[in-house]
């Protein structure tokens, strides 16, 4: 009986793992952040993780997790994020008898910049129309072929000389 106990705390040791939260935080942003156009911004529908790590081997630690690197994972998961808002910061870690690893886990909601989001890719050809204000009021897609129609409608001559004027500056 005492063999099986000392070889289950001997497991639980050489298979132990640690986690602690650091902090809680409202806002916590890496980047440049505008704040005068703080109320353009709006929060995310889901929270970002972002995570960054390092490697025990033989209990000899190869490198440490750095904090800022895991705040721009979380952060650069939205595209527009500027921040992350109602977070969490944790550390965790592992090991296991040869290898095992530490790192900080960053979650939060992000913080978007409309201005700055691009959650759309653009098709090879389009058409874009313009408000008065010239705002992008909506993109359509088109095929080459009428592109190219409307190209030829647009612009007649396309030789070099046509556009001499703006090619000599």
């Amino acid at each position: 009986m005492k063999k099986q106990i000392t070889l289950l705390l001997l497991a639980c040791f050489l298979l132990s793992s640690c986690a602690y939260r650091i902090t809680d935080f409202t806002i916590i942003s890496t980047k440049n952040v505008d704040l005068s156009k703080a109320s353009t911004f709006t929060r995310g529908k889901a929270r970002n993780e972002g995570v960054d790590k390092a490697h025990i081997i033989l209990t000899i630690p190869f490198g440490r997790p750095n904090l800022k690197e895991a705040i721009d994972r979380a952060i650069e998961a939205t595209p527009g994020a500027v921040a992350l808002v109602d977070g969490v910061v944790y550390s965790k870690s592992w090991w296991a008898i040869v290898y095992g690893q530490t790192k900080i886990i960053v979650e939060g909601t992000p913080l978007i910049d409309p201005a700055l989001a691009t959650t759309f890719e653009m098709p090879e050809y389009s058409i874009a129309t313009l408000d008065r204000n010239g705002e992008i009021k909506e993109i359509s897609e088109i095929t080459e072929d009428e592109y190219l129609d409307m190209k030829d409608g647009i612009i007649k001559d396309t030789s070099p000389e046509t556009f001499k004027s703006t090619l000599n500056l």
